[in-house]
């Protein structure tokens, strides 16, 4: 039933991006146009739906679930670290196909496929994976495009999606009940994610040519690895965990982990290449065409999961 409902919501998801690509081929809107959507999903409707999926009893089963969630990240991450060293190393890869392969669009697309796959309860539990992969796209992700740039702690720290967690976690934590008007608005906020993200999209693909968005033989194989070999990596080390530990519950936890970490390539890639030198180009053709992928490649996984 799980793969089905996935198959039906990316499905979902991937025709909103085709309407978002008409409207800019049909002339109704301009490309340019998704900056101001970006900017509404990033600073208005991620905000929303991680404080909502915040507002919750801390019980102990989700104190566990968390633990759990964020172990999972940080191992899965440093999975992809070590096959991102080596994949460097076999293939010499540019710094913006090894960045497309190792971040996944866990912000934009994990949220609303948890929420409407297994329920809004479950979202929380994707903040985890969100956590690990902010810090280390402002650590190792911004050095691979700037090898003279550190660690930048205050786009951390100042990320609008660390800033949201640790004010949703503070929510939880603190026993505060958000109204219930407030709480309806974060809900129907956040609900809009999924969408505008596909929109956006189809807004970017719009601007592209298809010889140059379909030609290029290496964004296949930065596809292929992103949307196959990790999901493969990750399937097996969690598959042994299940085995390990056993408890039906700590397995859904770990299907959020595991939906994060297989979800197509990550939108800031596209604004890390177009700020630092990178193949602009190169990121927005992976970006897509692993969103087309996800359709068929996400709920194979999860069946197989």
């Amino acid at each position: 039933m799980v793969p089905y409902l996935l198959f039906y919501k990316i499905a979902q998801l991937f025709i909103i991006m085709l309407l978002g690509f008409l409207l800019v081929r049909l002339k109704i809107i301009n490309s340019s146009d998704s900056r101001v959507l970006s900017k509404i999903s990033l600073y208005l409707l991620m905000p929303a739906a991680i404080i909502n999926a915040f507002n919750v009893e801390l019980t102990q089963d989700i104190k566990n679930g968390l633990f759990w969630a964020f172990a999972a990240a940080v191992i899965i991450h440093i999975l992809f670290l070590i096959f991102d060293r080596l994949y460097a190393r076999v293939t010499k890869a540019s710094v913006t196909e090894r960045a497309s392969v190792i971040y996944s669009n866990a912000a934009n697309l994990i949220i609303p496929i948890v929420s409407f796959v297994l329920g809004e309860e479950w979202v929380i539990y994707s903040c985890a994976y969100m956590s690990v992969q902010i810090v280390l796209l402002w650590t190792y992700g911004i050095s691979l495009f700037d090898k003279s740039r550190k660690a930048d702690i205050r786009k951390i720290i100042f990320n609008v999606n660390i800033i949201a967690i640790i004010t949703g976690a503070l929510i939880m934590l603190l026993g505060i009940k958000l109204p219930s008007i407030v709480k309806d608005v974060t809900s129907s906020l956040g609900s809009m994610l999924g969408n505008v993200g596909m929109l956006i999209a189809g807004m970017l693909m719009a601007q592209m040519s298809f010889k140059k968005l379909f030609s290029d033989k290496l964004v296949y194989r930065a596809v292929l690895m992103r949307m196959i070999a990790l999901p493969v990596v990750v399937l097996a080390f969690l598959k042994g965990l299940n085995m390990l530990v056993g408890e039906p519950f700590v397995r859904s936890v770990l299907l959020v982990s595991f939906l994060a970490s297989i979800t197509p390539s990550a939108a800031t890639v596209m604004q890390f290449a177009q700020l630092h030198g990178g193949d602009e180009d190169a990121a927005v053709s992976i970006n897509i065409i692993s969103t087309a992928f996800c359709i068929i490649t996400m709920p194979i996984f999860v069946a197989l999961y």
